[in-house]
């Protein structure tokens, strides 16, 4: 009789201990023993979706891949996709709803570098991870955050770096002109940008930030040509780029002109914004990819957007620029829970975001965290546009800006 009580109380520890167990695997959200539930969100629609639409569908068809692959330690991802329309506003409440209401594992999302930070202080309070897509969002990278990671598609900071690096090594210039934001968007930039002048000696800069709902830009330009730069950099977005670079053909301007990665979503549309490819003569784009849409490199992410979206790759315009961009975020979701192992926890995740590096094999350096600097790309390349082809010049152009904190 005792040793049959004894047994049943040790029956009775070991059901407690599993009940316990399942408690806390049940306290994880968005975890189940066959899913893992994702909130993926970007600008579907309105005036931004080029930043955000096919990059969220990049990003789900990588997800799908790996679904059929039999997922991440036999758990199958589940998607909860939505629309932020490039707004602050929109991208909080959709995070709110998404954590709240959803209950997902974690977030991938953002395209949009303002609507990115307005959420910062909402996700660190829910202590929930969230992984970038595509908007520099260093308003919510520095100073480093446990729970964000980001700029896949190069930081502001890095923007700015990397195309006074291009500007100095490949086009020899001394004498920069730079047109940003009068914002804390033009702010990130400029800071690295003026950081990378000084490690050049003899550098000077022309500076003139603008607002980015600008209507008229003959002012700036018309100062910008007074102080007589070698090359002019534009860090701006789509619409007052297009405003500037066609104001410069108007006044005469033939030196070389620089466009920064955020402010060509849609280069089919840039030529017919600024009036034709006559504008573009001596132009160049900054990208972060490892190279053209014909490089071999990237055949295969052109073939699954094919593949997955036929209908739309039969339309002009599409894939979109950043198409390609949506892919390696969610293969850094995908690594990070593989090395959170078969019971993930968001604190095993962000574990192993602290440390991660990643070669994608799709972006122009790899991507690389540490416990004091979540910005995971540094590196960027330039082409030559002049309004069809695009030629690639050689290498990739780093910047060297580093966060030191206040």
């Amino acid at each position: 009789m005792k040793f049959s009580t004894i047994k049943k109380a040790a029956l009775c520890m070991a059901v407690v201990g599993l009940g316990l167990g399942q408690a806390v695997q049940a306290a994880e959200p968005g975890i189940t023993d066959t899913t893992i539930k994702i909130g993926l969100f970007s600008p579907l629609s309105g005036p931004g979706m080029a930043y955000g639409f096919d990059v969220v569908n990049a990003a789900k068809m990588y997800y799908d891949k790996i679904n059929k692959e039999g997922g991440v330690n036999g758990r199958k991802i589940e998607l909860v996709v939505e629309d932020t329309r490039c707004n602050a506003n929109d991208l909080v409440a959709a995070v709110k709803k998404l954590v709240e209401q959803d209950h997902v594992f974690l977030l991938n999302g953002g395209s949009c570098s303002a609507a990115v930070v307005a959420a910062r202080e909402f996700v660190e309070r829910s202590k929930v991870p969230f992984i970038m897509l595509n908007a520099s969002g260093d308003g919510a990278l520095y100073p480093p955050s446990k729970y964000i990671y980001g700029a896949f598609s190069i930081s502001q900071h890095a923007v700015g770096g990397s195309m006074v690096e291009f500007a100095v090594d490949h086009l020899k210039a001394k004498k920069i002109g730079y047109i940003n934001h009068d914002d804390a968007y033009g702010t990130w930039n400029l800071t690295a940008a003026e950081f990378q002048a000084k490690k050049h000696p003899g550098t000077t800069f022309s500076v003139q930030s603008i607002s980015p709902n600008i209507n008229d830009v003959t002012a700036p330009m018309l100062k910008v040509r007074a102080a007589n730069p070698d090359v002019l950099l534009l860090t701006t977005y789509a619409r007052p780029a297009a405003l500037i670079i066609k104001k410069a053909h108007e006044l005469g301007w033939t030196k070389p002109i620089v466009l920064a990665v955020n402010g060509a979503a849609d280069v089919t549309q840039l030529v017919e914004n600024v009036g034709g490819a006559a504008a573009l003569k001596n132009f160049y784009i900054q990208d972060v990819v490892v190279g053209l849409p014909s490089d071999p490199k990237l055949k295969w992410v052109y073939d699954m957007y094919k593949q997955y979206y036929p209908d739309l790759a039969a339309k002009p315009g599409h894939p979109q620029s950043y198409m390609t961009y949506g892919i390696p975020p969610a293969m850094t979701v995908v690594q990070a829970l593989k090395e959170a192992g078969p019971q993930p926890t968001r604190e095993k995740v962000l574990a192993a975001l602290e440390h991660l590096k990643l070669d994608t094999g799709i972006m122009a350096g790899p991507i690389e965290f540490t416990p004091t600097d979540h910005a995971g790309q540094k590196a960027a390349i330039y082409m030559k546009f002049d309004g069809t082809n695009k030629e690639l010049i050689p290498g990739s152009f780093k910047s060297d800006w580093t966060y030191t904190g206040k």
